[in-house]
Order: C-alpha cells, then structure tokens, then sequence
C-alpha cells in the first residue's frame, strides 16, 4: 500500500476503505482512521486525491489512492479489485462518495440527476453488498454510510438529492437490523449543513442554504467515527443546532418541513450582497 506496508504491518495493523476522501467529511474520516491505528484504501475521482493520500502518510499509515469514478460500475469493481489485492479484510469501511445538485425539477438536466442517482445511491448499494458478505462471512466488521439531516425531510429544489438521502437511510437502518448480532454493523452518519464543496458543485451558491453557519467537517468526522466504533446505528452529526434540527424534524409534519426547505433552496433566495 505504501513504504510503511511491511509484512509486519500489514499483519499488525487494521484496514479500513473510505470513498470520497479528498477533501470534506470523506477526508476528515480518513484521518480519524489514520490517527486510531489504521491502514487506509481511500477512493475520490478527483487528483485532490493525491495530495490528501500523502497527507494520511504522515500518520505513518499504509496508504493505497485508487481514483476512480464510482458512478462506473467497472470503477466500483476496479476499487473492490484493490481491495482484494491487499491481501486482507476491510475491518471497516466508510461509504462518503456523494454530490448534490439544486434547482427547479423541471429545469435541472436529467443526465445530472442521473449522475447523482448513480453516485449516491447506486454506487453505495454495489460496494455494501460487497463489504457485507465478505464481513459477515468473517462474523465481524463495521460499515459506515453518510446519509444526511436532509433524509428527514422533502427537498424542493433539491428533489433528487433529498430523496437520494432519504433512500441512504432507509437502507442503513435496514441493514443494521438485518446484521444485528452478526459481529457486523452499520451505521449512518446524518450532518447538516457542512463546510465542504457541497453548495458549489451542486448549483446552490446562490440559495439561503449557502448563507447559513455550517459545521466543522471534523467534528461531524469525529462523531461518525466514534458512533462507527461504537457500534451506533445513527448518529446526528455537527453542532448542537443541527442536532436539535434533527431531533425537531422527527416530529415535524412534511408538509411544513418541505415549506422551510423550499424557503432556503430555492434559487436566487440568497443575500446577493453576501459571497459564497
């Protein structure tokens, strides 16, 4: 995996696969990773990724980059190859890959949504039903998906995404159920709003959304990780006003939650005064 990956090592220490891990909350779990005593596989489809992979070295840890673009299903398959050719298990995998896009339904592009579908969703199906059987067929392991506080409520202007996020959680809760008492868990990570890339790349600079405090990626890493360890199913993530946030939309009715979302993502509703 690197110059640190002796027989020894590899022997001696953990594994663990992050997706997603060039920048944001996708780096910052790497890190908490790299700091607890793994070696890494970490995956982005963008050339941050070396940067950050040199970065994760310096904890002394064994570091394979595999760039791919996991909206693929032959670069999903290609990251599982590299996984095999570690020569051990994933002890534990971080599934983080995943992008947004805002805008009005009827006017954002159709192959964009799709893209997201196939990134958020679909690739995430593919590589839990390949950590999953090989964990459970071992009797231990420990998955991690990052769903979002967005699960918990529709998204106008960000349909696709919301929805997206929604079928993340679903999916994780259901899986934890399945797994329990197996040796193997799952356990969604749900931030709010995040200082990442997030509002650029999905077209929301110009959105409410945009304006508002976000949280460290750090702390939100720090808590999946701890919640992963410890076995959690969910873990509401960041500062304490997300958290409540997400206490507050449990009970919530949609009707009132997709009105305030509509009110924060819906395009030009931002301070034009006010940069991104």
């Amino acid at each position: 995996m690197s110059e640190h990956d002796t027989a020894e090592h590899r022997e001696s220490r953990p594994l663990a696969l992050v997706t997603g891990a060039s920048s944001g909350i996708g780096l910052e779990l790497a890190r908490q990773f790299a700091e607890h005593g793994f070696d890494l596989l970490v995956n982005a489809e963008d050339d941050r990724l070396t940067a950050a992979a040199g970065e994760l070295r310096s904890f002394g840890t064994g570091v394979r980059a595999v760039r791919a673009d996991l909206r693929r299903r032959d670069e999903v398959e290609r990251l599982w190859a590299a996984a095999a050719e570690a020569g051990r298990p994933v002890d534990a995998a971080a599934l983080n890959a995943g992008i947004g896009r805002g805008g009005a339904f009827t006017e954002t592009d159709l192959g964009d949504e799709l893209a997201l579908i196939d990134l958020n969703i679909t690739s995430t199906v593919r590589l839990a039903k390949l950590l999953l059987r090989d964990m459970a067929a071992r009797g231990e392991g420990r998955l991690l998906i990052t769903s979002s506080l967005a699960s918990t409520m529709p998204g106008p202007f960000q349909a696709v995404y919301n929805a997206s996020k929604s079928f993340l959680q679903s999916f994780s809760e259901a899986l934890a159920e399945e797994l329990r008492g197996t040796g193997v868990t799952v356990t969604s990570l749900m931030p709010g709003p995040t200082d990442t890339d997030f509002f650029r790349r999905g077209g929301l600079e110009d959105t409410k959304l945009a304006e508002q405090a976000t949280d460290d990626p750090a702390l939100v890493a720090r808590q999946g990780f701890e919640a992963l360890m410890g076995g959690e199913e969910k873990k509401l993530a960041g500062s304490l006003k997300s958290r409540a946030q997400g206490r507050a939309n449990a009970v919530a009715p949609d009707r009132l939650k997709a009105a305030a979302h509509r009110r924060m993502a819906e395009p030009g509703s931002g301070d034009p005064g006010k940069s991104s």
